[in-house]
């Protein structure tokens, strides 16, 4: 782990003498009922997609069964909202509306409500996240600041990812598959006993190793085991949810290993009103990294006459070790850190069309004390079917323990130190969007944004060595937007486009050692087209072409991918289905020279279910 943070940190000062079938089918869905699809990462409760007042797509789980996808940042890749380029067999770059990088620190992930989130760095360590996707419900993925609801380092964007209930996974379930690249299988059984249900799963799957351009391995395979379970009781007016996963991956060079186990109680007080305490225990190992996260919260939910009201507080402590090398030290190596939080939004119709949301979050962290996140939201319903929101939106990135503690090498003399006084980085965004269906079969939604960085990260010269300090700005503007056509009964189309452009500064008198391709490393467009078609009672064929600007600050060209699927349902709890990626590419680079890559291949899958 602290090797890729090593040659991160190398990066950051490359100084020119320093570089180095559960569900029904989806083309059952009406266009009604799409839109009409529960979301709940915008405010915290319940409410239709048509009417969120943000920039939200919604992956469905059915979405995610037909795309063939085997991992989660692969299932990402179906949000066109998102930047997602691979550069190793399990190391992702993943974020939205820019600063791409394989430590990108401006996107907020969730995992029924646990945050995967690193004091390292401020981020998410992709190869360490996985659940069974034939378990998840769907992933909401927004695009734009959540900080009010969500806190610090949603700054960019949320990922929420939602896996179904027990009672949604009863019986057996038994998955199987294997291709040129990677192998798995996992094993599913859910019950129900009076009030309780539940469910339990283990897995394994093997990932081979990776080439760049020379054919050299890059030893990033992985040997991956995983177990865990999920049980829901309720009794109308109380729900208790208890679930937890336990993985192991032993593939060269770091092992990893990790649990975790959260819960969370509701008790529904009628007339909208609720109450949720939720808490959650999460150990992660990586090599010379451990980490240990425990949270608690609460939230209310009351209506008051014509308004709704939410709010709640929390508290969260990690301990953080790290085993310093002579390369790279973290002073001091064990850290505990701790944040609280609290947080009010209220909801009101100003009349029946027009509905305004403002909150504003509290969230104390020991680096930089606490920092206020208000959010503003206008949601006007034109009509039906068409929904017009507006917002503004104050968002942190609260300092890591690489922006103030790191030291390269790791032992004296020091080139490159972290900034004792480092403070967090602050966008201000403005976004107006559009969400809407103009006809019966034509469905679609448009956001335009304008978001403001001030204190950036940079590296300054200090003496003889440097610095990490917060001299950088940045404006970014854009346009994202993605649609659904039915072209017949069984046949849907999906297209998405992107398109963004950064310009970075620095304050007057100051300059920055390190390279623009370790700030912002994004394609200015991005573009997606999906089919998904029955050919009859019994075959699926799903296609999906996706194209990527060129990253010219990492030397990626552009490209275009590929991937077709077909599903054959040999029985009524059987299905077959082939999945051929990069079709017509027979290679291409996602990150950058050295990096993985990415190759066509072939994976064939077995899915067999029952009671």
């Amino acid at each position: 782990m602290l090797r890729r943070l090593h040659a991160a940190a190398c990066v950051l000062f490359a100084a020119p003498a320093f570089a180095s079938a559960e569900t029904a089918d989806l083309v059952d869905l009406s266009l009604e009922q799409l839109s009409n699809t529960v979301v709940t990462s915008v405010s915290r409760r319940a409410e239709p997609l048509g009417r969120a007042a943000a920039s939200v797509f919604v992956i469905s789980g059915e979405d995610i069964r037909r795309s063939g996808a085997r991992t989660i940042p692969e299932a990402l890749r179906l949000a066109p909202n998102l930047e997602v380029a691979q550069g190793s067999a399990g190391g992702y770059a993943i974020t939205a509306r820019g600063f791409n990088q394989t430590l990108a620190n401006k996107l907020l992930v969730l995992i029924d409500g646990r945050t995967v989130y690193t004091p390292l760095f401020a981020g998410v360590f992709w190869e360490a996240q996985d659940v069974p996707l034939e378990d998840v419900d769907r992933i909401e993925v927004i695009s734009g600041p959540g900080g009010t609801l969500w806190g610090t380092n949603a700054v960019n964007g949320v990922i929420n990812i939602v896996t179904k209930s027990a009672a949604r996974t009863q019986g057996v379930l038994v998955t199987a598959g294997a291709g040129d690249e990677a192998a798995e299988i996992a094993a599913r059984y859910g019950g129900t006993t009076q009030q309780l249900s539940y469910r339990a799963y283990a897995k394994a799957d093997r990932v081979e190793n990776t080439s760049p351009s020379n054919g050299q391995a890059l030893l990033d395979g992985s040997h991956r085991k995983q177990a865990g379970f999920r049980a829901d009781w309720g009794n109308g007016s109380d729900g208790v949810t208890l679930q937890g996963d336990s993985y192991q991956d032993t593939g060269e060079p770091q092992v990893l290993y990790g649990s975790n186990v959260l819960g969370r109680w509701t008790r529904h007080l009628g007339n909208e009103n609720s109450l949720t305490v939720q808490a959650y225990y999460d150990h992660t190992s990586r090599p010379q990294q451990v980490l240990n996260t425990a949270d608690v919260e609460t939230s209310l939910t009351r209506r008051v006459g014509s308004h709704l009201v939410l709010m709640g507080a929390g508290l969260r402590q990690y301990q953080d070790r790290i085993e310093n090398s002579a390369a790279l030290a973290l002073i001091p190596a064990a850290r505990n850190l701790t944040t609280s939080q609290v947080f009010l939004q209220d909801e009101v119709a100003l009349r029946p069309d027009l509905d305004l949301s403002a909150g504003l979050k509290l969230e104390r962290n020991d680096y930089t004390g606490t920092e206020p996140l208000p959010s503003v939201r206008l949601g006007w319903s034109v009509s039906e079917r068409h929904f017009i929101w507006a917002a503004w939106s104050r968002a942190v990135r609260s300092p890591s323990r690489f922006d103030r503690e790191l030291f390269l090498p790791g032992t004296p003399p020091y080139l490159l130190a972290g900034g004792p006084d480092f403070e967090s980085e602050v966008a201000n965004v403005y976004e107006l969007g559009y969400r809407g269906q103009p006809t019966p079969v034509l469905s679609w939604s448009a956001t335009t944004f304008y978001d403001d960085y001030a204190k950036l990260r940079s590296v300054s010269p200090a003496g003889t060595a440097a610095q990490v300090t917060n001299n950088r700005w940045a404006h970014t503007t854009g346009i994202e937007g993605w649609g659904t056509l039915r072209v017949l009964d069984t046949w849907r189309l999906q297209a998405g486009y992107t398109r963004l452009h950064t310009r970075l500064g620095l304050e007057p008198g100051t300059v920055d050692l390190q390279p623009l391709s370790n700030i912002a490393s994004d394609p200015e467009q991005w573009w997606t087209l999906r089919s998904s078609h029955d050919l009859g009672p019994d075959w699926e064929f799903d296609l999906m072409i996706r194209h990527v600007g060129a990253i010219e600050n990492r030397g990626v060209p552009a490209y275009t991918a590929t991937d077709a699927r077909a599903g054959w349902r040999v029985a009524p709890h059987v299905e077959v289905s082939l999945l051929l990626s990069n079709l017509f590419d027979r290679r291409h680079i996602e990150w950058g020279p050295g990096s993985a890559e990415l190759r066509r291949s072939f994976f064939i899958a077995v899915r067999v279910s029952g009671n």
